[in-house]
């Protein structure tokens, strides 16, 4: 059956029939001049298709309303929707990769909700956004079960799982795009999981009680947890609060490599783990399938044999995975293309509130912005369970791991990140640069647009008692929340702004030029919003000066390694 559903004798592969149009840089729906032409998806005047440029569109005629075609690919009946599920993953940007470059090149329609249908959902209510913002920082929480589906994967999970949360990934993407980081939460992390309201399958609501001091991986599968509960524990745990969640299966991992062709990893010594079946020589292999699947979940190959023995394999599987699906082997290839979305799709369970084929489409453009070199993978920093005689699991080491939060929440990179352009960065530290009026000169108001109530009176406070800008006053709350604090001011008052950036620390980027306000004694002022970055009374705000713990896990997605 051809594209549409209707007989003909040759067999021909959907993916042969989307041709790289060198004009536009699109893949286009191309068959032969003898078969039915389908409807080019595009825009409709009155009903009547228009042409695209680029694009072969067939002459119109009448035809009778037909069923709804099988998507390319597909033969026969189309399959249910599966139902939502745990799932089990080692899926990151890739995967949402590989689709975004087929929906934004070929954008078929028909093939789009094909798509759309093989993805499943959660409904985790308010533990993560009610939608998807293309100019904001966001936060995905990607989850790996141990339950086993799928054939092939009796070896892999515990048998009779539940789904626990195995794998747990927190990717944070910066607004400016210009970096992300991927942070591993260790299984074996004690925390403590709040009370959490599920969905059931027929729609009532259930509150699953909390629990203290176990395990993280429990805050998934167990009492009827679902994965708005590990979104809450994630937050409960690093104050971040995860937007979105994404799980997979075993299968995934297959599918993906499959599709691109394998995945290039590198081992110190030869592996010959009778456990997961993994064998390998030294040096660099290439695995697919099968042999992926075993690379990523053997635990007695390297290391200590541990966890995060195996984080750090898995981080490295994914750097590598990702790099293989931005070489232009895989972009440029239809048929890779196509396999890649399906697989990503098929092994898809998200939230509601990116369910859409739209939404996920505009979430994977966002992050294929981020260049590999800036992506940072890392783990949470912990330390041995000091209540334990036989190590087994791991607490937060509070001397570091705070210090990461931070600077996730505050939208700080772990890599050294350049500015898009020279001009703007040059500009922006002109904004330091010149005369500074004496603090008791500096006119000012604080408000609130984000940081902890009471923090703009405390600022106040500071700043009258011991940093002698005595012309300041409280403002009360900003109309709306910033990520950042910020200085207005106009142009007659910059010598006054470069003074008030010396004191409380403020980078050039955080000024901004533009109109002064009137005080209370109708007297014109500069703004000071303090954001959601505000650290407290004196504390200074320039993220550059921030300085990054030394972490014992950290590489980034351009990085070639080899597992030891």
């Amino acid at each position: 059956m051809d594209a549409q559903g209707r007989g003909r004798a040759d067999d021909v592969d959907p993916a042969d029939q989307w041709v790289l149009n060198p004009r536009t840089g699109e893949y286009e729906l191309r068959l032969s001049p003898s078969a039915p032409q389908p409807p080019v998806p595009g825009p409709r005047t009155q009903g009547r298709r228009t042409s695209t440029p680029g694009r072969e569109v067939p002459p119109q005629r009448r035809r009778r309303a037909e069923p709804e075609a099988p998507a390319p690919g597909r033969r026969g009946r189309r399959p249910e929707k599966k139902k939502s599920r745990g799932k089990r993953v080692l899926l990151w940007t890739g995967g949402s990769m590989a689709f975004v470059v087929l929906v934004a090149g070929v954008g078929g329609y028909v093939y789009l909700k094909h798509l759309e249908g093989n993805v499943s959902t959660t409904d985790v209510g308010t533990a993560g956004s009610s939608s998807f913002k293309k100019d904001e920082a966001f936060n995905i929480l990607i989850i790996g079960t141990d339950k086993r589906t799928g054939e092939g994967n009796e070896g892999y999970g515990d048998k009779g799982s539940v789904g626990h949360a195995d794998t747990n990934i927190l990717l944070h993407v910066a607004e400016d795009r210009s970096n992300a980081t991927a942070l591993s939460i260790p299984r074996d992390l004690i925390v403590n999981i709040p009370d959490c309201e599920t969905t059931q399958e027929d729609g009532t609501k259930k509150v699953i009680p909390g629990s203290s001091g176990v395990r993280f991986n429990q805050s998934l599968g167990d009492l009827g947890r679902d994965a708005g509960c590990t979104m809450r524990t994630v937050t409960e745990t690093t104050g971040i609060k995860p937007d979105h969640f994404v799980m997979a299966d075993f299968n995934a991992v297959k599918t993906l490599t499959s599709a691109v062709g394998g995945v290039d990893v590198c081992v110190e010594h030869a592996v010959d783990d009778p456990k997961s079946h993994l064998k390998l020589p030294a040096g660099e292999s290439t695995v697919e399938g099968e042999r992926a699947l075993a690379f990523v979940r053997t635990r007695h190959a390297f290391g200590n044999e541990g966890d995060l023995d195996r984080i750090k394999v898995q981080q490295q599987f994914l750097g590598s995975l990702m790099r293989k699906m931005a070489s232009s082997d895989t972009l440029t290839s239809p048929t890779k293309l196509v396999k890649l979305a399906e697989a990503a799709t098929e092994a898809l369970t998200v939230d509601t509130a990116i369910r859409k084929v739209g939404t996920l489409k505009d979430m994977a453009l966002e992050l294929k912005k981020v260049p590999t070199k800036n992506i940072t993978f890392t783990t949470v920093p912990v330390v041995d369970n000091p209540a334990e005689k036989i190590k087994a699991t791991v607490v937060v080491n509070e001397a570091k791991g705070p210090q990461v939060f931070d600077m996730i929440k505050n939208d700080i990179s772990f890599t050294e990140v350049e500015q898009k352009q020279k001009k703007e960065k040059a500009a922006v530290a002109a904004r330091l640069k010149g005369a500074k009026s004496a603090p008791g000169e500096v006119r000012v108001r604080v408000m609130n647009g984000g940081a902890p109530a009471g923090s703009a009176q405390q600022e106040l406070a500071y700043l009258q008692t011991q940093a002698g800008v005595a012309k300041s006053e409280n403002a009360g709350n900003a109309p709306a929340e910033l990520a950042r604090t910020t200085l207005e001011y106009a142009p007659d008052q910059a010598d006054q702004a470069r003074a008030l950036a010396e004191i409380l620390g403020l980078s050039g980027a955080a000024m901004k030029p533009g109109e002064s306000v009137t005080n209370s004694q109708g007297l014109p002022t500069m703004t000071l919003t303090l954001g959601k970055d505000f650290k407290g009374a004196g504390v200074k705000l320039d993220a550059a000066s921030v300085k990054k713990p030394d972490l014992d896990n950290e590489s980034t997605a351009d990085q070639k390694q080899c597992a030891s």
